[in-house]
């Protein structure tokens, strides 16, 4: 099946005829981004046979001399084989399509081991999708300049559009979680050149953010696993004035972000009872370039964004059945250590004279909790939020900037805020909300006729994204945030 309006690539090449009944050199080719005049190229793919049992494909621009962009490795055919797509042929190739799109991260740390896939019912649609995707990064990356700007937008929305996206949930599956990370950061790491390119021709040029969202509902636990590049997240507010090497760091991360919630049901004699409480809630910010390309280009790599703020909704989305909801508490108060002590000391001095010291001393300590956790309801819905607020003013940070003065001071806690002992982040620059210390169950009561049937639920989520200087001298801030929305389900019984 074809993604929108990108061609079958498949279908395609299966249904070419054996190899023996081929012509010297290009057989054909079919076209992957139409050009929009005559004047401009397309974007075309062709097959060619390299001898009596292997053949080749190539990404190329049809310009008078024929531009390639991208060719796959050599596939050989068995001899006992007519089929150009056989078992053996379908998976070095799809292995060279994810292989080849994973070159483009210079970060990339994962050998690839694909399970056997070509017994998979939508074997096609993962073969069209990987190669869609290869086709975009080989795009962004290889095209000259007048073909870019056309095929990337043509090929942006092939990728956005539903099919792709419900292929992709599963092809990430396939991959593994660690191949995945890599795969989401090869493609991030093109979206953010290609906005780069963008926003340089066309000043105040916004796009919709590319996020890249996933669910999963399975025993006793949802997931939301969600991936956006930091240059497409919305600015929500900014201050200061920030230098090429500065929004170079920024720009050039990507928001990693996991929402595991446990879920279980009991039934009670007069209505079912679901509970739903907080397993792992996880939030990183993580580079899509080499330290050394970020040292040379850049501001280093310790100049980034961290997550200030993260809100999520759960809602069922059918509530005719639904009776009520409590949570366990509305807000959760900052720890706070209050310790006085007072001191007097006097002395006499003699003979030489007479002299009478006094001194006195009282000290007060106060102890904030840098992230504060609220519940509230708002119909049926249940909010979750985490705060994170300023350990010397207690001010939120994300819906704040902070004073000049400590931007300079060098012992301000969000200054070595990866480093230091009393830093609030991991050494990545990420939180971790476990279960042990945000577990507090939220609780819908639904009518009894609802036991047997699967039940939707709606989990809708915000991230915000704050910079402050780190260890750069600078007064530029900025706080970014991405909304997103996955629907999990849930059977009563």
């Amino acid at each position: 099946m074809a993604f929108c309006s990108f061609p079958d690539v498949f279908s395609w090449i299966e249904n070419l005829p054996p190899i023996p009944q081929w012509k010297k050199g290009i057989l054909n080719s079919m076209k992957l981004c139409p050009s929009c005049n005559s004047s401009q190229p397309s974007l075309n793919l062709s097959i060619k046979n390299l001898d009596k049992n292997s053949f080749s494909l190539s990404i190329y621009a049809d310009y008078n001399i024929p531009l390639f962009l991208w060719t796959s490795k050599k596939l050989v055919l068995k001899s006992t084989s007519n089929k150009l797509l056989d078992n053996e042929t379908t998976s070095t190739l799809l292995k060279n399509f994810i292989e080849d799109v994973l070159k483009y991260s210079p970060i990339n740390k994962f050998s690839l081991k694909l399970p056997r896939i070509y017994s998979e019912n939508n074997l096609k649609d993962i073969f069209n999708f990987s190669f869609l995707s290869l086709t975009f990064i080989v795009c962004i990356f290889e095209a000259p300049r007048d073909l870019r700007a056309s095929c990337v937008n043509t090929l942006k929305d092939q990728l956005a559009c539903s099919k792709s996206r419900e292929v992709a949930k599963y092809f990430m599956r396939l991959l593994g979680s660690n191949v995945e990370e890599e795969w989401v950061r090869s493609i991030n790491l093109g979206i953010t050149n290609w906005i780069s390119e963008i926003r340089d021709e066309n000043v105040g040029f916004e796009m919709p953010s590319p996020l890249f969202t996933y669910s999963i509902s399975t025993f006793g636990l949802w997931k939301v696993q969600l991936y956006s590049p930091v240059i497409a997240m919305d600015i929500e507010k900014s201050s200061g004035s920030s230098d090429d090497r500065l929004m170079f760091s920024l720009n050039f991360h990507q928001l990693e972000g996991v929402i595991q919630l446990n879920h279980k049901v009991k039934v009670e004699e007069k209505w079912i009872e679901v509970m739903v409480n907080t397993d792992n809630i996880r939030c990183d910010v993580h580079k899509l370039l080499s330290d050394t390309l970020m040292k040379q280009r850049g501001a280093g790599t310790s100049e980034k964004h961290f997550p200030s703020r993260i809100a999520i909704q759960i809602t069922p989305t059918q509530q005719t059945n639904v009776i009520s909801i409590s949570v366990s508490k509305s807000s959760e108060n900052p720890s706070t250590e209050i310790g006085a002590e007072k001191g007097v000391g006097a002395s006499f001095e003699a003979p030489k004279a007479i002299g009478l010291n006094f001194s006195a001393a009282e000290t007060t300590t106060i102890s904030l909790r840098p992230w504060k956790f609220e519940q509230s309801v708002y119909g049926n819905s249940a909010n979750l939020n985490w705060f994170l607020h300023d350990s010397v003013n207690g001010r939120e940070v994300f819906s704040s900037k902070p004073s000049k003065c400590s931007l300079l001071h060098p012992k301000a806690w969000f200054k070595n805020r990866y480093s230091n002992a009393h830093r609030v982040f991991t050494r990545k620059g990420g939180v971790i909300f476990a279960g042990d210390e945000y577990g507090d169950v939220v609780n819908w009561k639904v009518d009894r006729d609802s036991i047997g049937k699967s039940m939707e639920w709606e989990i809708k989520g915000w991230i915000w994204l704050t910079y402050w200087p780190n260890k750069l001298l600078t007064f530029y801030t900025e706080t970014r945030r991405l909304e997103f929305k996955e629907n999990v389900y849930l059977t009563l019984i």
